[in-house]
């Protein structure tokens, strides 16, 4: 039996560039994307956005609500709900984790 994942994202359109800007309180992923949200191309441009972020085909990634609203549920055929979040979020653009300063005397 195929695994299927499904992702709860806030999509922003409009942006400068397209990015998995991190987690929201509600748990969603926020995504912003270049593409305009005018005759559907912001969503075209978010399944495409999405299957390349995870390493599926474009056509494992559907929109099951939300297609005329910021707030969407992503279905992904293909992966767990896991490793589809994990893949998305974690490689969100998000800054490096701050580095430990070393002392002196190197310890």
């Amino acid at each position: 039996m195929s695994q299927a994942a499904l992702l709860e994202v806030r999509v922003l359109p409009g942006a400068k560039n397209d990015a998995v800007e991190g987690t929201l309180a509600d748990g969603r992923i926020k995504i912003r994307l270049r593409a305009r949200a005018v005759e559907g191309a912001a969503n075209e441009a978010l399944v495409e956005f999405v299957a390349e972020r995870l390493g599926v085909a474009r056509r494992a990634v559907r929109i099951l609500r939300g297609e005329r609203s910021r707030m969407k549920t992503l279905e992904v055929d293909g992966l767990g709900p896991r490793e589809a979040r994990d893949r998305l979020a974690g490689g969100a653009d998000a800054p490096a984790p701050p580095q430990e300063k070393k002392r002196p005397d190197g310890k």
